[in-house]
């Protein structure tokens, strides 16, 4: 399990509320989270009515509800399911820097929807850089090459001495 880092999960919190337009509430980063309704509600802003539920309290079966809901919203929103915390990650504590990894997938996830103009987490995404020439220009290249090449005709290996063919032994 990787180490937990007290600066990304601030980094976290501070994009999670930057795009809610709430204050960032005091209190431990997994504490905040665990029940899984500020989560909900992000990715509600991200993808209005990906979560129709959610539960501001109940028993912890109800709030552990939260949390799945999440997970299949940020799964068809685009986030690979392999980099999706599990439940217990979250809930039992059991793997926080998971949680932490997840919600910054889903942030380089929204780079890639145009309609989110919000703040932005992590590193950029490399954009795709096609490029596209036109038969012209390709052909274009080969004449320099010709030109090139004519530079060098008489140009030979005679007299070089580098190679021979007697053996050495």
């Amino acid at each position: 399990m990787a180490p937990r880092n007290k600066e990304q999960e601030q980094e976290v919190l501070n994009w999670v509320f930057a795009v809610l337009g709430e204050k960032v509430p005091s209190g431990q980063y997994e504490d905040i989270l665990k029940d899984g309704v500020w989560l909900c509600k992000l990715i509600n802003k991200l993808a209005p009515g990906s979560v129709k539920k959610i539960q501001e309290r109940g028993t912890n079966f109800q709030l552990m509800e939260n949390i799945q809901r999440f997970q299949a919203a940020v799964k068809k929103y685009g986030v690979p399911e392999e980099e999706i915390f599990q439940t217990a990650d979250l809930f039992e504590r059991r793997n926080i820097p998971q949680v932490t990894l997840s919600l910054y997938a889903l942030g380089r996830i929204t780079q890639k929807h145009p309609e989110f103009t919000g703040p932005t987490l992590g590193p950029k995404m490399a954009e795709k850089n096609e490029r596209t020439f036109t038969e012209e220009q390709l052909r274009a290249h080969e004449g320099e090459l010709n030109l090139q090449m004519g530079y060098n005709k008489g140009a030979s290996q005679a007299g070089h001495g580098g190679f021979s063919n007697t053996r050495h032994m």
